[in-house]
């Protein structure tokens, strides 16, 4: 199996387009390129990524798509496209002729209506990325659990992956709700979930890795080593700490799993996930 950073980002810094990246994230306003990447990659014995879009256009598909032409370790290309658009199936057949986009995205997490996924066009969306056989990932807060539950409720054929195990709110030291939500998610066998993006979540200058474990264990024990993935969330740790102090969290963590559950997270369910064997 190979190991796979199954959740990081490229961009070419545009302060208006990237406005999410506000103040007290200047640690990341700039250029993060393939070669920014590569030997943090290197450096933890990781063969290869999965490119996420940041920016919801198609723009940013045509830019990961270039990278990955001269880049062979970007494994898979997590693009965006509107889902609620008409002529989606022209989008989709478009996408067809390459072989590096292995699904799609949508910023739930920042619509105004938490409860878009459940709309019909949404929906429509969603059942002709499934048919064409493409991934969603699903990125949200923890107020839109209870309706992502019924979202993949809808669809038990399309492969999901909540993104950042959905975002708890691990600075205020909040589970109960979070918990409630996910272990119901983790229900559905077609769902699995990215162990990524947590100390975002957490105090930025003074979390320690004690303040994940009561989080990784509702994870791994609802969703089982099968079905969990590491990613980064690279460079958007870097606001809250290095790549490898997020990588040491869930390498500590891990290290109680059997040899084959670490192929598992560490690569082979992202394989699995993504189409990349």
């Amino acid at each position: 199996m190979k190991r796979i950073d199954a959740h990081q980002h490229f961009w070419r810094f545009d302060p208006v387009r990237d406005s999410w990246i506000g103040s007290g994230m200047e640690a990341i306003q700039r250029d993060f390129l393939p070669a920014d990447l590569y030997p943090l990659l290197q450096e933890n014995t990781l063969d290869g990524c999965i490119a996420v879009q940041a920016d919801q256009s198609e723009e940013q598909n045509a830019f990961l798509l270039e990278l990955a032409a001269g880049n062979p370790f970007i494994e898979g290309i997590v693009g965006w496209i509107d889902l609620q658009a008409e002529n989606i199936n022209d989008s989709i057949a478009f996408y067809k002729g390459y072989d590096k986009i292995k699904g799609f995205r949508h910023v739930l997490q920042g619509e105004a209506d938490r409860s878009l996924m459940l709309k019909p066009n949404f929906k429509r969306g969603i059942a002709a990325i499934g048919k064409a056989g493409y991934t969603y990932d699903i990125l949200i807060f923890p107020d839109q659990l209870a309706y992502t539950r019924e979202f993949v409720e809808t669809f038990t054929d399309q492969p999901f992956v909540i993104d950042h195990i959905a975002k708890p709110y691990i600075k205020e030291k909040k589970l109960e709700e979070w918990e409630r939500d996910i272990r119901t998610l983790a229900g559905y066998e077609h769902v699995l979930c990215k162990v990524s993006g947590m100390v975002t979540e957490a105090d930025w200058a003074n979390w320690k890795n004690e303040d994940f474990k009561p989080y990784l264990d509702v994870v791994f024990e609802t969703f089982g080593a099968d079905r969990v993935m590491y990613g980064s969330d690279w460079p958007v740790c870097l606001v809250a700490g290095g790549y490898n102090a997020m990588l040491e969290i869930v390498r500590e963590y891990t290290s109680a799993l059997t040899e084959n559950e670490q192929a598992l997270f560490w690569g082979g369910n992202a394989e699995r996930f993504y189409k990349l064997a």
